[in-house]
């Protein structure tokens, strides 16, 4: 079943996690908005610096340090996801309680991994 993802952190730099999760998740079927600082493509996901309105988003995926994070609570109550994925090196136990207040599932893991293993 495919999960619309918002990838935030997105790279347009190969050897970045967050390029490598964008081309795995569009690999196994899943609609990508892939959120960054700067626009640009990542095959073929546009790269947008704006949180689509009225977007209906299953996951969001964490690709930014926690020192970065300033808007993702911001971004988490707008979009109302269903989960978040903190990857290695985006942990925010900061943060997690007040995602979990909102009733979304808070996970630690790796995307990556997740997709291999097929417990995406």
């Amino acid at each position: 079943m495919s999960k619309k993802t918002l990838v935030i952190g997105a790279s347009t730099n190969p050897v970045r996690y967050s390029y490598k999760a964008v081309m795995d998740l569009q690999k196994h079927g899943h609609d990508i908005i892939a959120y960054g600082r700067r626009p640009g493509k990542i095959g073929s996901v546009p790269i947008v610096t704006e949180i689509p309105e009225g977007e209906k988003i299953d996951t969001i995926t964490v690709y930014i340090s926690k020192e970065n994070q300033g808007e993702l609570l911001d971004i988490i109550e707008k979009v109302s996801p269903e989960r978040v994925i903190f990857n290695p090196g985006a942990e925010n136990y900061d943060l997690i309680p007040h995602i979990t207040s909102l009733g979304i599932e808070s996970i630690e893991a790796c995307t990556l991994v997740m997709l291999s293993i097929g417990d995406y």
